[in-house]
């Protein structure tokens, strides 16, 4: 999976509109290898991006857990952490 893709599922507040369409952007600027379609491509670009935003906020919709909600705020502070420690060894 590409890194800059987000996990999206059971976060408080749930994921936005604008977040659920940056990562169908990513997924298909990954798919596609490319991250600015030529102007022959753009509209099977554009129509592509809709289309796996739309499944996303469909799957995120339906999905089900147990678990309870994680925080935004908290798990960005252990990403922090992570890229700080990965970063200082090298």
């Amino acid at each position: 999976m590409c890194r800059n893709i987000r996990q999206l599922h059971n976060f408080e507040p749930p994921a936005t509109t604008d977040e659920v369409r940056a990562a169908a952007l990513q997924y298909v600027r990954k798919v596609s290898g490319s991250t600015k379609p030529s102007h022959a491509n753009q509209e099977a670009f554009d129509e592509a991006v809709e289309a796996v935003a739309h499944a996303t906020q469909h799957l995120l919709d339906h999905l089900t857990t147990s678990a309870p909600p994680k925080d935004r705020e908290v798990e960005a502070a252990k990403a922090r952490a992570r890229a700080q420690a990965r970063y200082a060894a090298s």
